[in-house]
């Protein structure tokens, strides 16, 4: 009888499981999301939804740069109003970095527009020299 008491008392001890371990690496681990999350930036774009309006609807938010650029729902590229291609667009943005080397370029995205044309865009301007570009979206 003593035996079998003692062989039911072992039995419970090993279904005990020291958590304390686990506890403090999952405090840890908290402590670090908590001191490395605000160093992480997350950028969350939401484009500007489609409509029938190509040019004036976008065009209202800065009147103060000088090179604007649109992609619309049918990715289209606009360059200051006019229709262009990518290699159109990429020897135009050229020409502008000569003359205004200090302008920050926007591009006005329509949400249903292909990122890779947007993409397209991004790149032809970089290659163009430019070291800063605007992507102004609709708020809300």
């Amino acid at each position: 009888m003593k035996r079998s008491l003692s062989l039911i008392h072992s039995e419970e001890a090993e279904e005990d499981i020291n958590l304390t371990p686990l506890i403090d690496v999952v405090f840890v681990v908290l402590i670090m999301f908590i001191l490395v999350a605000p160093l992480v930036e997350i950028d969350r774009i939401h484009l500007a939804p489609s409509g029938g309006e190509k040019k004036a609807d976008m065009t209202s938010f800065q009147e103060n740069g000088a090179i604007k650029i649109h992609v619309y729902e049918d990715n289209t590229i606009w360059l200051n109003g006019v229709p262009l291609n990518i290699q159109e667009l990429s020897e135009h943005l050229r020409k502008l970095y000569h003359t205004t080397p200090s302008a920050s370029p926007q591009i006005f995205h329509d949400r249903k527009g292909y990122f890779g044309t947007y993409q397209a865009v991004k790149n032809a301007v970089e290659s163009a020299g430019f070291s800063s570009v605007d992507v102004i979206l609709k708020p809300g």
